[in-house]
């Protein structure tokens, strides 16, 4: 009877739809774990084909190719120790979402996923048909049991597969990072130890994909819950442990156990990564943005160099009449405080010629608003060229408070291929710019210290369409805007339970609105980089036509 068992646990960063690249990357895995002496090599959920797919996976071409890939992975991978690795499996007329077991050159087992995810960034139900509860795989003698994700989060899985003989539970998942997210996993996952008394590895992807985050921070519980092995968040890592039995049963070996960082500095890591890996993997290699010298387009030049490498990202000052000298010294300041690129491209001329060429239609009315959105679309364009122009995927700036209730020019500072801070709501903002001043880590490809001035984070925020304008001429103040979108948009309120936390109803009333009346715009948005359960896109989903408001009790 065997009394020891090594296994290499691969937490590494797959591209959907790559599966040349993915099935390349678990080969590499596979020969360090032979290396190593590891019996059997892990990789997370859905590894082969990337996660999460949509619908991608649905399609027959798709889903047959990935599994033929799997099949030339297991005579590849034939001499030496167990692959454990996830993918796309057809029985019958079904799709599944299943965990295959390829040793001496086939695929030995196959487990499949029983409990399908249908809630925030998940339509598993939709994709994928559900398995029957099924039993432990063996490797080596020893009985491992495979609960796939969200089968670790309920008790019958685990519980079915220690009655019916594992010895441990290694769990692959492709578990996307929202904020606290490790808290919740480990939690739940002492829960499926104390129930089962097995020893428990959570194995989790790592990487950006679209608007998700998969943050990796890859853990291991022995009986009683103790933690035995922590890998590192948001970074790839290939890792061995040793189980033994005693007399009391199987145990993991402890290691060392990674850091786990705290949320701001995990927020900023999730957007730094996020970005890093939509350029890569969609093949783009270079930025730039619209720099105004205000806290929004400062921190995503941050974070562009961070991901990119200051050489990788241009800054572009567009100043009009009403740019307040402050707002160019600053963005030339955070321009060379980051060592990145600076243009000056003063807009005044062009915004003439389109009034001249309005003004004949405009003849009689005030201005307003459209006159102040055309500088915002004229800067729009001109960015846009020099996207096209140099082939540099031109970033997005809006924080989550001005993408909930309109505040942007669709077709104007709205454009953009892609937004590292939708998600992050503008008080977190200027919190997050502090934390990135006061500290600086081996991940960040940009320069330590004070890199955004202090003057850029205490100035009043504003949009400068018009003079002395500021964005509390047309908003609450951001801790009051930001409070109530927390309760309507995050934690689902009412305006009634905005009024209980001490809000003004009308103040809510006017939010409610602006939030829905900008779903539309919503719609055209940038992807960004998800940060909570409750970001735009995937987790909350409304109609752009909604004529329903909030009452009131009973409405």
């Amino acid at each position: 009877m065997t009394d020891r068992f090594r296994l290499t646990l691969a937490q590494l960063n797959p591209t959907v739809g790559d599966l040349d690249a993915n099935a390349a990357l678990a080969q590499d895995a596979w020969e360090q774990g032979r290396a190593a002496g590891a019996q059997m090599v892990a990789l997370p959920e859905m590894f082969i084909t990337g996660y999460n797919t949509q619908d991608l996976v649905m399609k027959p071409a798709f889903h047959m190719a990935a599994i033929a890939k799997l099949e030339a992975l297991a005579e590849a991978c034939k001499d030496g120790p167990a692959l454990g690795i996830g993918g796309p499996a057809v029985e019958g007329e079904g799709l599944y979402n299943a965990y295959y077991i390829l040793k001496g050159g086939r695929i030995t087992a196959r487990v499949l996923k029983h409990h399908l995810p249908n809630e925030t960034v998940f339509d598993e139900v939709r994709i994928y048909d559900a398995a029957p509860v099924g039993g432990p795989y063996v490797v080596d003698d020893v009985r491992v049991g495979s609960p796939i994700c969200e089968d670790s989060w309920h008790e019958d899985v685990p519980e079915t597969l220690a009655e019916t003989g594992a010895e441990f539970l290694l769990v692959p998942n492709g578990s996307p990072y929202y904020r606290d997210k490790m808290e919740v996993r480990q939690n739940l996952m002492v829960a499926r130890v104390v129930e089962t008394g097995l020893p428990l590895i959570y194995l989790n992807l790592v990487g950006g994909q679209d608007d998700q985050v998969f943050d990796g921070g890859t853990f291991a519980l022995n009986p009683g819950g103790e933690l035995a092995l922590q890998m590192p968040v948001m970074q790839e890592a290939v890792t061995t442990i040793n189980l033994t039995r005693g007399d009391d049963g199987w145990r993991i070996e402890p290691t060392e156990l990674a850091p786990i960082p705290d949320a701001f500095e995990q927020d900023y890591h999730a957007m730094v990564l996020s970005l890093r890996d939509y350029l890569r993997k969609t093949g783009f290699k270079k930025v730039l943005l619209g720099l105004s010298g205000g806290i929004d387009s400062a921190i995503v030049a941050s974070i562009a160099v961070d991901a990119l490498g200051a050489e990788n990202v241009r800054c572009v000052m567009l100043p009009s009449e009403y740019t307040s000298q402050a707002s160019l010294d600053d963005a030339k300041e955070i321009a060379e405080n980051l060592g990145c690129r600076y243009d000056f491209v003063p807009i005044s001329e062009g915004r003439t010629a389109i009034t001249n060429t309005l003004a004949p239609l405009f003849e009689g009315t005030e201005e307003g608003l459209t006159e102040e959105n055309i500088q915002s679309r004229l800067r729009g364009l001109l960015l846009m060229a020099l996207s096209n122009k140099f082939g540099e995927m031109l970033l997005t700036t809006g924080n989550k408070s001005e993408v909930a209730v309109g505040y942007a020019t669709i077709y104007g500072d709205m454009n953009g291929g892609y937004n590292p801070i939708k998600d992050m709501y503008k008080t977190r903002v200027f919190d997050t710019c502090r934390w990135r001043n006061a500290n600086h880590r081996d991940w960040m490809m940009g320069p330590g210290g004070e890199v955004i001035p202090a003057n850029v984070i205490q100035k009043p925020p504003s949009a400068e369409l018009r003079d002395d304008q500021k964005d509390s001429d047309s908003l609450p103040d951001y801790p009051v805007l930001d409070a109530i979108l927390e309760i309507l948009v995050d934690q689902d309120g009412s305006i009634e339970d905005c009024v209980a936390a001490g809000f003004e109803r009308d103040m809510a009333k006017k939010v409610e609105h602006l939030l829905y009346i900008s779903e539309y715009k919503r719609f055209q948005s940038a992807p960004g980089t998800r940060l909570s359960k409750k970001a735009f896109w995937l987790d909350r989903r409304y109609p752009i036509v909604n004529r329903w408001r909030d009452k009131g009790t009973g409405a």
